[in-house]
């Protein structure tokens, strides 16, 4: 796969840090657990969708884009990624907000990523929940060009085809770091939600043979909704860069048991592992995405149904400005932990 044929731009220096985890690996009593830094991608304290966005606003600049429409849920870690990258470029930025969590809230609804929102002069709108938020993108990229702005739409989370190249990168990048290192990887886990983390790492896998499976955490859908819609994707990312053989059905795996009642909705397993981290490593997971990954993780371990001597990376995606939109949950959790 020659991805110089993509537009791009740099946004971060890479690669992210690859580490081990000694002081949980022993509080879990094994296996070996490594974590890939995504959190370590600078740009608006950093995230997974850094890596996409090199790729989508290198395809944006290429088009003569001025002003990106996206879209995500009110604490959204995408929109405050693209919110940023889109200030370093000159470049407008509007983002529609959906109301996916029923919450008065007032941490929710204003601090964190909304805050940062904010601060990078983005244009917020407001959706109500269940609305098909990139149909509305759609439609409010078309508004803007009517009245004549050069107008690049990206899907929620940044998950097409071009923006699931960052994770193709990511999986070489990953490769060559852990061969360099002489480490041996048994499983990668991250946390799955609009699926293009998910999909490029299964593609960028799959075309170098490295024979290291992906298992994904849900954090919104059912398991075979995720599966389907990681799977889709993959295949579509797998024609863009010419991979030949498309992806199986059978690498694309998703555990979706620990979403509990709903995307952004806070669970006991979540405020454990981001505490664990915290305390253990000294690293911030967040409530949506990362926490509920680690909490699977940790689940999974303690089941036996991650066995003791494998090694596991984790791929961290980001986004611990999201914990000042969980304050009290958080607190809370703390509380009950003393």
């Amino acid at each position: 796969m020659h991805l110089a044929r993509f537009p791009r731009v740099r946004l971060f220096p890479a690669p992210t840090p690859l580490e081990r985890l000694d002081n949980l690996s022993r509080a879990l009593g094994g296996p070996t657990i490594w974590i890939k830094r995504d959190d370590c991608t600078v740009v608006a304290t950093g995230g997974n969708k850094v890596r996409k966005l090199e790729w989508l606003i290198g395809e944006a600049k290429a088009q003569g884009a001025t002003h990106i429409v996206t879209q995500g849920a009110v604490q959204s870690n995408h929109v405050r990624q693209t919110a940023a990258v889109a200030r370093r470029f000159g470049m407008t930025c509007t983002a529609l907000l959906e109301h996916r969590i029923d919450t008065n809230d007032r941490d929710y609804l204003g601090s964190g990523n909304v805050l940062l929102d904010k601060l990078f002069d983005c244009r917020i709108e407001y959706r109500p929940g269940g609305t098909d938020m990139n149909a509305a993108a759609e439609a409010k990229g078309a508004e803007l060009r009517s009245g004549g702005a050069a107008v690049y739409v990206i899907p929620g989370g940044g998950s097409n085809p071009v923006g699931a190249l960052g994770y193709v990168s990511c999986a070489q990048e990953l490769m060559q770091q852990a061969d360099e290192m002489g480490l041996r990887i048994d499983l990668i886990v991250t946390a799955t939600g609009s699926a293009g983390t998910h999909a490029g790492l299964v593609v960028g896998l799959e075309g170098m043979n490295a024979q290291v499976p992906v298992l994904g955490i849900g954090v919104r859908l059912p398991r075979d909704k995720q599966e389907e819609n990681v799977h889709r994707l993959a295949c579509a990312t797998a024609d863009l860069v010419g991979m030949q053989g498309g992806i199986g059905r059978d690498v694309v795996v998703a555990n979706c048991d620990y979403v509990g009642d709903g995307y952004g909705v806070p669970t006991k397993g979540m405020g454990e592992a981001v505490q664990m981290l915290a305390q253990q490593e000294g690293i911030l997971l967040d409530p949506v995405y990362s926490g509920k990954a680690m909490a699977g993780l940790i689940d999974l371990i303690r089941k036996g149904s991650i066995a003791k001597d494998q090694t596991i990376v984790f791929l961290h995606t980001g986004g611990a400005v999201g914990l000042f939109g969980y304050t009290a949950f958080l607190e809370g959790a703390l509380e009950a932990a003393c």
